[in-house]
């Protein structure tokens, strides 16, 4: 059943832009793609993409120092609470899922974040949280870096709702 609806589905896609908090849901989809392929039903994994926020990203600075654990973040501040996570639980997880998938990990600025959300709930209707917006603007800055490139096939997380926030 499950290798059916992967086939309707199609190809996996180039990279996945995940927000990071504690790391978990990176973690799973990372440890999904390796049982996928040693399974055979896909030849590679998408490359993994952390997005945290500047004012708490323990991921996003052990990625950069090539470091094999993350380290806790002194006085984590965001406004996006699924990124304030100063000590990921999955943290040295995560780092071996973005290296291994050649991905990579985004600091946001937190004054992009808001305005990110809105223009991701303008565009899709959906109403986004911040932690979308923050992988929406990474998105963004990836394919304005040439990280990621125009043709890629990307999908961009949105892990809960705007409501919550108001």
């Amino acid at each position: 059943m499950a290798y059916e609806l992967y086939e309707q589905l199609g190809e996996l896609p180039d990279a996945i832009v995940y927000p990071t908090g504690g790391g978990t849901g990176l973690v799973g989809m990372w440890k999904a793609f390796g049982e996928m392929q040693s399974m055979g039903w896909t030849r590679k994994k998408p490359r993994l993409i952390s997005v945290q926020a500047e004012g708490c990203a323990p991921v996003v600075k052990a990625f950069q120092e090539g470091a094999q654990v993350t380290a806790p973040w002194p006085d984590a501040r965001t406004a996006a609470y699924g990124l304030r996570v100063p000590s990921p639980i999955g943290g040295f997880l995560c780092l071996r899922a973005l290296r291994e998938t050649n991905g990579t990990a985004v600091a946001v600025p937190e004054a992009e974040i808001a305005s990110a959300a809105a223009e991701l709930s303008r565009r899709s209707g959906v109403d986004v949280c911040p932690e979308g917006g923050a992988a929406w603007w990474a998105l963004q800055w990836l394919r304005n870096s040439n990280f990621l490139a125009a043709t890629d096939r990307v999908v961009v997380f949105n892990t809960g709702t705007g409501l919550k926030y108001r």
